[in-house]
């Protein structure tokens, strides 16, 4: 733990540990520092403190990246940023245009963005403050890019799609002893705070599940069992553009129910400067949401013909698997929607097939090797 443990959160609110974030980085601490700081001192991580819209996250511990996503975020200073992002059509096969194309949101440089000229909300740091944490940052990226050589890179067949059992959180490829594994650690601090008994490092050799991974496809995906394949993910499809649209509708709701309370606060005498910044905040996320909506494609049904089309699209790269390097590999599992959670208790790895476009659409096959 970092010098300053346990004495830098004088309260549990928002605003005392995002401004207690910021100074203690510019005191020196790293990322891990203070995420274990905060998750020891049983502050809830801003995934935990909204899960309805972070379903997908880990709720059980601050991780580095939230503590690097609060650091980089300019609207801690109070003012209002757009131009952030902006949204490119991408074709989703270069080999074949037919079938259309999707849109991706692509991160624009920091010179682009647009400030607004004065604050919308009130400010947890300072522009200042905000001014030295990226030049901090900058520097620091600089530094590492200038003094560490970049390394022979390593194939991982596995690269982001083997998980661990015991936190559900993606296993990181590490080379040994000239072979692939992959590891899971997960700092004593975390797991002392979910009371969570989990190792402090899993370890799984890559070569101990590739074949079984491997003949576990093609069976699955072979002639033999094509048909059971196609008729237990017609059981299962889920299309994800409905799940989308009533996400983005209950987060409507939640703004509108926000609205109401903040003008009843109005009208019972609440701080009249405090309060419209909070409304104008909900009124911005709600444009926000209302445009992702109107942008949301409509919810469609998959007939199991569909399903049948493109999961032999999808048998003809299998068939590809055994055949492939690594990195080849790799780039094949997540094109399959792969997913395989590694439970070393039981000495046990579940997998599971969820493709996405264009081949097939949030369904899933369960099985085990």
């Amino acid at each position: 733990m970092g010098a300053g443990c346990g004495g830098w959160w004088p309260t549990r609110s928002p605003h005392a540990w995002c401004g207690g974030i910021y100074s203690e980085f510019l005191k020196g601490r790293g990322y891990l520092d203070i995420a274990e700081d905060l998750t020891l001192q049983g502050i809830l991580s801003p995934s935990a403190s909204d899960p309805e819209r972070n379903k997908h996250r880990d709720q059980r511990a601050w991780s580095k990246y939230a503590v690097r996503v609060i650091l980089t975020n300019p609207r801690y200073t109070g003012h209002q940023v757009w131009n952030k992002q902006r949204k490119d059509e991408i074709l989703l096969d270069v080999e074949n245009v037919a079938l259309g194309t999707t849109t991706k949101q692509r991160w624009n440089t920091k010179d682009q963005w647009i400030w607004s000229e004065h604050p919308v909300h009130d400010a947890i740091v300072s522009v200042e403050e905000y001014q030295r944490v990226q030049e901090i940052l900058a520097t620091r990226a600089r530094g590492q890019f200038s003094q560490r050589p970049h390394p022979t890179r390593r194939p991982y067949a596995f690269r982001g799609v083997l998980f661990c059992g015991y936190c559900e959180r993606r296993m990181q490829g590490n080379w040994n002893n000239h072979q692939a594994y992959y590891r899971c650690r997960f700092p004593a601090q975390y797991a002392i705070v979910n009371e969570l008994d989990h190792p402090k490092v899993v370890y799984l050799r890559e070569l101990e599940i590739l074949d079984e991974v491997d003949g576990w496809l093609g069976t699955e995906f072979g002639p033999d069992r094509l048909e059971h394949t196609i008729a237990a993910m017609a059981e299962q499809v889920v299309d994800p553009n409905e799940a989308v649209l009533i996400d983005l509708r209950k987060r409507l709701s939640k703004c509108d129910r926000k609205l109401i309370q903040y003008r009843s606060a109005l009208d019972a005498g609440g701080d009249p400067i405090e309060i419209v910044g909070w409304i104008n905040e909900t009124k911005s996320e709600r444009a926000r949401l209302e445009g992702e909506l109107k942008a949301a494609p409509a919810a469609q049904r998959i007939s199991v013909a569909e399903i049948r089309s493109m999961i032999e699209e999808v048998g003809d790269v299998v068939r590809l698997v055994g055949e492939a390097d690594p990195d080849d590999k790799a780039d094949l599992y997540t094109q399959l929607g792969l997913k395989l959670t590694y439970y070393p208790e039981k000495q046990y790895v579940e997998a599971r097939i969820n493709p996405e476009p264009p081949h097939v659409r949030a369904v899933c096959v369960r099985g085990g090797t």
